[in-house]
């Protein structure tokens, strides 16, 4: 199966092209502040794009998802679309899971602090995950700023590094856009936004 990845479009959206592929992902900020009215045009976006799977996770700008309940986001949910918030899904045997935790900076949506509160998310992930996708990145890969700081979750990475999912998508930090191939996992930072918020990369494919 191909899967086609992206993340921090930021309601940049509909500047997007894509190759073919079986499957779209969204790895978060799908919005540039979290409002409802930027929320439903991008599903609205999403759910009519020509994949036979689409899949997205919040991001810490998609304060929406953090602020909304459960049922009133289940309404506005294309149902050709599956958002994933601390779960899972299974897709042609291969199985899924996504999360929008990152580690706490300033006041953003889905931000935990470091350690034990970060962690209890971690421990949610199966050991048998195929395709890992959370918003923010692991520790020292694909996770370095601008200013020359690594700033990806130490937890997360231990999580990884005991699961080996043959693929873990993220975003978040936009300058790590790239990918990495470990002989356990591919590592994916999929921003198509620099950290000038100009749509300036590819989406990236890969075949599970």
């Amino acid at each position: 199966m191909k899967f086609v990845v992206i993340a921090d479009s930021h309601g940049q959206h509909h500047n997007l092209t894509f190759p073919k592929g079986d499957a779209i992902v969204h790895a978060g900020d799908i919005s540039r502040h979290g409002e409802e009215n930027e929320i439903l045009d991008f599903l609205s976006w999403f759910s009519k794009l020509d994949f036979k799977y689409k899949i997205f996770i919040a991001g810490n700008h998609d304060f929406f998802f953090e602020r909304t309940t459960q049922e009133e986001i289940e309404k506005v949910i294309p149902k050709n679309v599956t958002y994933l918030r601390d779960n899972g899904i299974t897709i042609e045997n291969i199985k899924i899971w996504g999360s929008p935790i990152t580690p706490w900076f300033f006041n953003w949506a889905f931000n935990r602090h470091r350690g034990d509160p970060i962690a209890r998310h971690w421990h949610l992930i199966p050991s048998d995950i195929d395709l890992l996708i959370t918003h923010g990145p692991v520790f020292c890969k694909l996770d370095r700023t601008k200013d020359g700081k690594n700033v990806g979750c130490k937890d997360l990475l231990a999580t990884v590094r005991k699961i080996k999912p043959k693929v873990h998508v993220c975003g978040h930090i936009h300058e790590g856009y790239g990918q990495i191939n470990t002989s356990m996992t591919k590592f994916i930072n999929a921003s198509v936004l620099d950290e000038n918020y100009i749509l300036k990369n590819q989406p990236i494919t890969f075949d599970l």
